[in-house]
């Protein structure tokens, strides 16, 4: 039971859904299409296409006034189109957001959001490096760092993976104890090692705060297991 419950909770931040295509398809298309990829794959861009992105900044500075602000405004849209399960649209707000600022953090853990969705696990934790390597006081970043530790010690258990996985979620709730993600997440983890204490106390923050995170059964599972 316990490892059902902490797989629930793997697919970093993102609900389930239907992907629209297959991993191995993505990647044929990414080939072609610059804006599959991460920072657009890095490749030089022809004449035409900086021209696009020319005309693009100044639509974006006329709305946002900003360019950090348009580049968060367009992280928002990409997880909006993930969450409904359009990733392809996703990936190329997030492209958008990291070419309007490449110093958003956020840009990246787009990124590493739409590799979790494939199962790609190397490749998230590769952006989700980038993004910490910006600002290593992110709090969802630390999240998401944190669960793909728990998941290899889940799979290897090598207790260096737990501890490391511990360690970035409570430096996570330090920087922000109001992440439902972060207290949820804890919580997971100590059900998983039998701390009933500590899996009771994030569990009650993170239901005081909402429980957004929170599926069905979670609570009275934890609950069996802690006699409550």
């Amino acid at each position: 039971m316990k490892y059902i419950v902490f797989i629930a909770v793997l697919i970093i931040s993102v609900p389930a859904f239907a992907q629209q295509m297959s991993y191995a398809d993505w990647k044929k298309e990414a080939e072609t299409q610059i804006n599959l990829r991460p920072e657009y794959g890095n490749v030089a861009k022809t004449k035409d296409q900086l021209e696009e992105d020319r005309k693009f900044i100044e639509t974006v500075l006329k709305q946002d006034t900003t360019l950090r602000k348009g580049s968060e405004h367009l992280v928002n849209l990409g997880f909006t189109y993930l969450y409904n399960g359009d990733l392809e649209t996703a990936m190329k707000r997030f492209n958008q957001a990291w070419l309007l600022d490449p110093k958003n953090e956020n840009a990246y853990w787009g990124y590493a959001t739409v590799y979790f969705s494939f199962n790609d696990i190397k490749e998230a934790k590769r952006q989700l490096d980038k993004g910490l390597s910006i600002n290593p006081n992110s709090s969802n970043i630390l999240t998401d760092e944190a669960t793909i530790h728990m998941s290899f010690y889940m799979g290897n258990g090598n207790k260096e993976d737990l501890n490391k996985a511990i360690e970035l979620f409570k430096q996570s709730y330090k920087i922000d104890p109001g992440n439902q993600n972060t207290l949820f997440k804890l919580s997971t983890v100590y059900y998983y090692t039998k701390d009933c204490v500590n899996a009771l106390r994030y569990y009650d923050e993170c239901m005081k705060l909402g429980g957004k995170p929170i599926p069905d059964g979670y609570g009275d599972a934890l609950k069996k297991m802690c006699n409550k």
